[in-house]
């Protein structure tokens, strides 16, 4: 089934077959994004407030 991360603060995710390996991509996710993003572009992302919840859904 495999595992996905979030780095809620760029809004930058990863997955992966393990949590470890969903990890080790977002790590490379994050350090590309700041090699790649523009100033702006980090700034424009860079958020301090994170919101989690749960739902739930019915499935048909």
């Amino acid at each position: 089934m495999g595992s996905w991360l979030l780095c809620p603060e760029l809004n930058v995710a990863s997955q992966g077959i393990s949590v470890e390996e969903a990890k080790t991509h977002l790590i490379e996710a994050v350090e590309l994004f700041f090699e790649c993003a523009s100033p702006s572009e980090i700034e424009e992302r860079l958020s301090t407030e994170s919101f989690v919840s749960t739902m739930e859904v019915s499935v048909a």
